[in-house]
């Protein structure tokens, strides 16, 4: 007579959701160390501990595509404010920042200085970022992706200039250096003044690094509102000289002017997805949170001052 298979765990009562888009079902989870040993109508399996999750909601967990957690994921590796709300992997390095590899004397300019207090917390290169991660592995899995600022930073003495050939080869090799440790492709912030007055070629040439490494591109675009559309063809450009799936990050049209200019981008992006891997994420509701610019008084309907450390009576505000 054959013996029930054995699990360490039963989730009895479920209300599975699969992820596929199917209609969900009521049944039960069998996990076996870290993998899902049967889903649904699971027998007569058996398991040491069971529980019954009363019908709420089982899924795969989910993916937040867009975040700054670089520096939380090695503060606080439970990652309590992830994992509470479903998310078991983390993409970092966006916008162009990222912790690794830099290292530097002063005070990093923005946005880098949103990731940390002060310079001493940047990684020299990106396998000892990836190193310190495993000192105590965060709860939760995390893609890690290397800044094109991080690098501007690393290898420039200003920033309001386009890159020498001498600090791309530089910038390049760091890149390269990051895809071999462990970094999953190469992030830009062409919005940010730290590489605003960089041109698309700058951008190409680092691409191509990402090329050869099967690596991927995502981009914070160099503008969100009145230009979008010339933005949005920048990064096509991008992808299809590079050769490497482009994600453009948190798709918007940003200010009161260009509101209700998604139909016209979506239908862009739509047309560019049928001829090279494009993606997008985006977030559901109508703000955004950056950098406090003076501009922005003027562009948004509100704007709320969440710190400010030379005004600090602002905050709040």
């Amino acid at each position: 007579m054959l013996q029930p298979q054995k699990a360490d765990f039963i989730l009895r009562n479920a209300r599975l959701i699969d992820g596929t888009g199917a209609p969900s079902k009521y049944g039960e989870v069998a996990i076996l160390d870290d993998r899902l040993l049967a889903v649904g109508e699971i027998g007569d399996i058996q398991a040491s501990q069971e529980l019954d999750v009363g019908g709420n909601a089982v899924c795969p967990g989910f993916v937040d595509t867009h975040t700054h957690d670089d520096r939380i994921l090695l503060y606080d590796p439970n990652m309590s404010c992830k994992v509470s709300q479903g998310v078991t992997t983390v993409v970092t390095g966006n916008c162009g920042i990222s912790l690794a590899p830099l290292q530097i004397d002063h005070r990093p300019p923005p946005p880098l200085d949103i990731l940390v207090e002060n310079q001493d917390q940047f990684f020299d290169n990106f396998g000892s970022y990836l190193q310190a991660l495993a000192v105590e592995p965060p709860s939760l899995n995390a893609v890690c992706q290397v800044g094109h600022t991080t690098l501007r930073a690393a290898t420039m003495d200003s920033y309001d200039r386009p890159a020498t050939a001498e600090e791309i080869r530089k910038m390049r090799k760091m890149l390269e250096d990051s895809l071999e440790a462990g970094a999953f492709g190469l992030s830009t912030g062409l919005f940010y003044a730290p590489a605003n007055a960089a041109p698309t070629s700058e951008v190409i040439e680092l691409a191509r690094a990402l090329h050869e490494h099967g690596a991927l591109h995502t981009t914070h675009m160099r503008d969100e509102g009145d230009r979008i559309t010339d933005s949005l063809r920048e990064t096509f450009s991008i992808g299809a000289k590079a050769k490497i799936p482009v994600v453009i990050s948190h798709h918007k049209c940003s200010g009161t002017s260009s509101h209700g200019r998604s139909s016209e981008t979506l239908s862009l992006i739509d047309k560019a997805s049928k001829i090279q891997a494009l993606g997008l994420d985006a977030y559901p509701y109508t703000a955004g949170s950056t950098v406090l610019s003076a501009y922005r008084n003027f562009d948004a309907m509100k704007v709320l001052i969440t710190w400010s450390e030379p005004m600090p009576e602002y905050a709040g505000r």
